[in-house]
């Protein structure tokens, strides 16, 4: 039951780091080398971070363990 429930938040931040990371990419105009608007790469870079460094740490928590 407990390995059910941490589970869960993993493929979440999965699903949420690849769409925010798509979404980041699309933001990006290779052109002109900036960000279509500035203030939403922001966002979603801060969350595409969070969720990447979450996901980090939970995978060296199981190698460790």
């Amino acid at each position: 039951m407990n390995m059910e429930k941490s589970k869960a938040p993993v493929f979440t931040l999965w699903i949420v780091a690849i769409i925010v990371g798509v979404a980041l990419y699309k933001q990006f105009d290779f052109d002109a080398m900036q960000f279509k608007n500035t203030a939403l790469a922001i966002v979603y870079m801060a969350v595409f971070t969070f969720s990447v460094y979450v996901l980090i740490k939970n995978r060296k928590k199981k190698t460790d363990g």
